[in-house]
């Protein structure tokens, strides 16, 4: 199966769009993860509503929100622009924001299961042993859920592979620059005879979501087992 050069084009934009995106949120992921898992502290509840937000509100509201504050005249776009230069709207940079946002709730989840399933216990005892709170995180807490994370790492990408409404909102259907390959299948649905194109980036849309969920279990199971965790599966 041969894909056309515009398809080719979509799929790679979306490979970087992806990647850009999983590295935008891994940090704040791993934090707002561990912040939901280890800490209590007023205004929580909110908090854990505002991270899952971008899960139960339609992509488009998302991009709409994203459209209003990062737009040339919105109130971050504004500054932005004035002061740095930078344009994120209508760019490949917006369009990984968009689908980084989107699949954020699903790294900060996978990364706080994994760290609630530590044994406190252990990170006590670090503690004790003179450990200060950054050498329990990174020595301790941080390589047991290293499994979850990986897991939620893929499983992000996967997402930001497949995000559409927020991005077509934000950033538009623009060839080349930010039409990610959800956007190119809508595109040649639209067009007359363009089903053999959208049945092409589909399969290759499949493919790459499977592939995604099977590496994140496999490179899961692995990582488990070098660590000489047990699963309960």
């Amino acid at each position: 199966m041969m894909l056309h050069p515009l398809e080719t084009t979509a799929l790679l934009l979306s490979l970087k769009v992806s990647v850009f995106a999983v590295a935008l949120i891994l940090i704040p992921g791993v934090a707002a993860g561990w912040l939901l898992a280890r800490r209590d502290f007023p205004g929580k509840s909110l908090f854990d509503g505002l991270v899952h937000l971008p899960l139960v509100v339609p992509p488009v509201v998302t991009g709409y929100l994203l459209l209003y504050l990062f737009s040339p005249g919105g109130p971050v776009g504004g500054p932005l622009r004035d002061f740095t230069g930078l344009t994120i709207a209508f760019t490949w940079q917006g369009a990984a924001l968009a689908a980084g946002i989107v699949a954020f709730p699903l790294l900060v989840r996978s990364v706080r299961l994994s760290i609630e399933a530590i044994d406190l216990r252990l990170e006590w005892a670090a503690r004790t042993l003179g450990k200060g709170p950054m050498a329990v995180f990174f020595r301790i807490t941080l390589p047991l859920a290293a499994p979850g994370l990986l897991a939620g790492t893929v499983l992000a990408f996967a997402r930001c592979l497949s995000e559409f409404g927020a991005t077509i909102t934000f950033v538009a259907n623009l060839p080349g620059e930010t039409q990610t390959l959800p956007i190119a299948i809508y595109t040649a649905l639209q067009v007359p005879g363009g089903e053999a194109a959208a049945t092409r980036l589909s399969i290759v849309a499949v493919v790459l979501a499977f592939v995604a969920l099977i590496a994140s279990e496999w490179l899961a199971r692995r990582l488990r087992s070098r660590l000489g965790l047990h699963s309960n599966a």
